[in-house]
């Protein structure tokens, strides 16, 4: 009876302990996404550094949990279309539901993919497999998100007036060149920034909880034992 109650109770922790972490996460997005702490703007494409949350929720929480950060990164990337960023603003111009999509669903694929990296490496539990999974997530994140981005721009923009201006600017000669044109020494810092925040981040976050109890069912039989002792003292 102790044993099922004690597997209810550690449940129940683990799901209020994700449950803070995702919404501690969500708050540091949007944050970040209406703040200079969020966004560093040089020339027509931002560099973004709301990777870093996204990323290291992937790690920490999960694959959907990395999902459901990108999808609040995604969104608060979708309101910066309306009038705060002029990028994003003319794209929603030229066609508001394509904007939706390459805004969103973009970065709920690279919260999830992300997730996906991160479980896939770290199956052993070497501690040296678990930290070197976490610098190659924290690698592939900003690098994710930087492909699925540009891949839907182009998917979707790059045959129109507005994204032929960059690619006539920029000498490009196809897609993929404009990608490396455009995406050039902003995609380098994005990523740079992005790989060296989101390591420390996430290896200080891991490690604090590998040296926490780890499901609560020390502190619930503690609890029991206590309960036990007092009900003893009682009958005396």
């Amino acid at each position: 009876m102790e044993t099922k109650e004690a597997d209810i109770q550690r449940e129940e922790n683990i799901k209020a302990a994700y449950l803070v972490k995702l919404g501690l996460l969500s708050a540091v997005i949007v944050l970040m996404a209406f703040t200079p702490l969020g966004y560093l703007r040089v020339g027509a494409l931002s560099i973004t550094f709301l990777v870093v949350p996204v990323t290291v929720g992937a790690i920490v929480l999960g694959p959907f949990g990395g999902m459901v950060l990108g999808a609040i990164f995604g969104i608060t990337s979708f309101v910066q279309c309306f009038g705060l960023d002029p990028f994003g603003t003319t794209l929603f111009e030229i066609n508001p539901i394509f904007t939706f999509l390459f805004c969103i669903p973009t970065r709920m694929l690279m919260g999830l993919f992300a997730g996906l990296t991160f479980k896939a490496m770290s199956s052993s539990k070497k501690k040296g497999v678990r930290i070197s999974s976490v610098f190659v997530t924290s690698a592939l994140g900003p690098l994710f998100n930087t492909v699925f981005f540009m891949t839907v721009l182009c998917l979707c923009f790059y045959n129109t007036e507005y994204l032929q201006g960059f690619v006539t600017s920029l000498h490009a000669t196809n897609p993929v060149s404009f990608v490396i044109l455009f995406v050039g020494i902003n995609g380098a810092i994005e990523l740079a920034v992005n790989f060296v925040a989101c390591s420390a981040a996430s290896t200080a976050i891991l490690s604090a909880e590998s040296r926490k109890p780890s499901n609560g069912y020390v502190r619930t039989k503690v609890q029991t034992v206590n309960t036990d002792t007092k009900e003893k003292e009682r009958e005396r």
